[in-house]
């Protein structure tokens, strides 16, 4: 595993969104939500986590029917890449999700590996999990270092019967990981945000503290229906291309590391 590096040579604060679960090509996708959004991301200074299933990519062995797509994989993957391309040097880092892990599972094609090299952006994905690392600002002085950020990102796994467990889960796996200041996750559609923190014993300095997690599960671009009807799934969390759900990391220019989230 290697450690994605983005410098940022804005010192104030940046707005980050955590994308996930857009699920293009299914007849629930939300498609002009998703479009708005994509204008929205063009328009603004912002920049762009990918966690997976961008696509929906229904095969012949998926859990879904192929027939609750209305375009062919092919042309949801074409289709993405025209998408991203205005927003594509805004994307941070990118990974693979679990319906674009169907096509790799059977035929070793890595579509959403495709789709960042479609866009030059391949050296910013990684399959399963990224790590990355943003660093904000210039450091014109020795009193004003860059200011920098760690965060995990995976699509996860598991099921999304109820949103407390969704939560469970990935704050127990994101206490496993040293160093992060964020966890970023998607699959459940359950769109949640929350702050655990961790106890530090600083050896060194002879001090216990507290330090934060930010962990966010990330909300679904598709509607209510097919698969999690069937299943007797609760709703998804539906993304809002109005108010997604945001990070505001600050830069050295506020002397204060802080992650803020709105949503």
């Amino acid at each position: 595993m290697d450690l994605i590096v983005r410098k940022i040579p804005q010192s104030d604060t940046i707005k980050v969104y955590p994308v996930s679960d857009v699920h293009l090509g299914s007849i629930l996708h939300d498609k002009e939500g998703w479009q708005a959004f994509c204008r929205r991301v063009e328009r603004e200074d912002a920049y762009l986590i990918l966690g997976g299933d961008l696509i929906n990519n229904n095969t012949r062995n998926a859990v879904g029917s192929p027939f609750e797509d209305y375009i062919r994989p092919r042309e949801q993957k074409k289709m993405m890449v025209e998408m991203l391309t205005p927003i594509k040097d805004k994307i941070l880092c990118a990974v693979s999700g679990n319906h674009e892990a169907r096509t790799a599972r059977d035929t070793d094609q890595d579509i959403m590996g495709d789709i960042m090299c479609k866009l030059d952006m391949e050296d910013y994905y990684a399959e399963d999990i990224a790590f990355l690392k943003l660093e904000i600002g210039r450091r014109v002085t020795r009193d004003i270092p860059i200011t920098s950020y760690t965060m995990a990102v995976t699509h996860g796994s598991g099921g999304g019967i109820y949103t407390g467990a969704t939560v469970n889960r990935n704050e127990r796996f994101g206490y496993t990981i040293e160093g992060i200041d964020a966890l970023i996750v998607g699959h459940t559609h359950k769109g949640t945000i929350s702050k655990p923190k961790k106890i530090v014993v600083d050896s060194n300095n002879n001090v216990i503290r507290t330090k934060q997690l930010v962990v966010v599960s990330c909300t679904a671009w598709q509607q209510y229906g097919g698969y999690a009807a069937r299943k007797m799934l609760l709703p998804s969390s539906e993304s809002d291309h109005e108010q997604p759900q945001t990070l505001l990391l600050c830069g050295n220019k506020t002397g204060t590391k802080r992650i803020t989230t709105v949503w």
